[in-house]
């Protein structure tokens, strides 16, 4: 029986609203790290109110490496939990 059989409807909806609250705020964190450490990485020049070609190049690099090196760390991360739960798996067969 897993933990959400044991709540009443109330308490399930409560517990979804807790969740979707902590990763919008967790999204909300990383998409504001991106912005800052790109920013503070690719823009310099602040005579212009736009960016300067090699910024806006500098900028779509810095986030694709951000969004790709986070999917590779998520695909690791998975890889890691379905070795731990084979390995698991392996013991409790003994």
């Amino acid at each position: 029986m897993s933990g959400m059989d044991m709540l009443n409807a109330a308490e399930q909806r409560e517990l979804q609203g807790r969740m979707e609250r902590k990763q919008m705020k967790d999204f909300m964190n990383m998409y504001s790290n991106l912005v800052q450490r790109c920013f503070n990485d690719c823009v310099n020049d602040f005579t212009s109110k736009s960016l300067l070609t090699k910024e806006e190049g500098c900028v779509m690099r810095c986030v694709d490496k951000f969004l790709k090196s986070s999917e590779r760390l998520g695909e690791r991360f998975q890889e890691q939990n379905a070795q731990m739960a084979q390995q698991g798996g392996m013991m409790g067969g003994r």
